[in-house]
């Protein structure tokens, strides 16, 4: 299993299940247009999508709010050109990507219990960790089987 996550060669070179490949390219196109809203947006997506009631909170705040998201964003940007670049060129690191995923999704997930948010709806994002988190535990596996196990 190790083998397969951090291979000997990288090269573009798939061997796991193709589900994964072709959610991976989902995944990477995802990001980057979340990436592009949060970069963009007037609001970051902080109030327009997140909820987060940012007319509750003096000019500052918000402003600092609006620009973290705008931080977020360009991290996001960044991992999404990764993926992009995984999937054109070092298909043999897609196992890798879904492992990163895998802690990324599942620690957001801790996160919302840990330090919650007071939002005045309910975030795509937070929602859709319930369901990411699992798909992508599996992905993960199919990832690392070889085409006909």
């Amino acid at each position: 299993m190790i083998k397969n996550i951090f291979p000997n060669f990288i090269d573009n070179e798939y061997n796991g299940k193709k589900i994964p490949l072709y959610l991976f390219y989902l995944v990477t196109t995802y990001t980057i247009i979340r990436s592009l809203i949060h970069l963009f947006s007037p609001d970051g997506g902080s109030q327009s999508i997140a909820h987060i009631p940012l007319h509750l909170f003096s000019t500052n705040a918000s402003d600092t709010i609006i620009h973290l998201f705008a931080e977020w964003g360009l991290s996001q940007l960044l991992f999404g050109l990764l993926y992009l670049i995984v999937l054109i060129k070092y298909k043999s690191l897609i196992p890798l990507m879904y492992s990163f995923l895998v802690i990324e999704y599942s620690t957001r997930l801790f996160l919302s219990f840990y330090k919650p948010l007071e939002l005045e709806g309910y975030a795509p994002g937070g929602i859709a960790n319930y369901f990411l988190v699992p798909l992508f535990i599996l992905m993960f596996v199919l990832s690392i089987r070889k085409n006909g196990q």
